[in-house]
């Protein structure tokens, strides 16, 4: 039977690592936040919602702008989160490109004019500043993980994991 050490798939029960924690946690927060994303009264002016522009009138808790694409965007990080979660590599790779993409994303909504095409997403100060929030957590936790799935800190210290010899 294949175990997340050897590569085969971790699901929830068989999490073994740092990396795949947080693949799993950012995973689930952003499936959650792109449902909410579409129900009102979590979600403020739903029927003023179009489906991508700066013109979108809805607010996920009446403080982040969304539109249909940003609700659709924060499901498909969700869902990729929520695969990476089954491996070590995947979980960790997730965390770091997701975390450049937000870091990305929060330089973008402080450079553009908001009420250009450009603002496409939508994004508003708070999106911006959340970006920034997520882009350090996911970069940290990616970075934290290590290098190798034995330097993961959930991992080191383990008798079930060998340690790499160090010359």
């Amino acid at each position: 039977m294949a175990t997340a050490h050897a590569g085969g798939y971790a699901g929830p029960s068989r999490i073994h690592s740092l990396a795949q924690y947080g693949a799993f946690a950012f995973g689930a927060v952003f499936v959650l936040v792109g449902i909410l994303g579409f129900i009102p009264g979590i979600t403020t002016n739903v029927d003023d919602m179009t489906f991508a522009g700066e013109d979108s009138g809805a607010e996920l808790l009446g403080i982040f702008q969304v539109s249909v694409l940003h609700n659709l965007v924060h499901l498909l990080l969700g869902i990729v989160g929520l695969w990476a979660a089954r491996l070590w590599a995947t979980a960790r790779v997730y965390l770091l490109a997701t975390g450049v993409v937000y870091l990305a994303l929060f330089v973008y909504g402080m450079v553009i004019d908001r009420e250009s095409d450009a603002n496409f997403v939508p994004l508003n100060s708070a999106d911006d500043w959340l970006h920034l929030v997520l882009a350090v957590a996911m970069l940290a936790v990616g970075l934290a993980a290590g290098r190798r799935f034995e330097d993961d800190p959930l991992v080191r210290g383990r008798g079930d994991v060998p340690r790499a010899r160090r010359t």
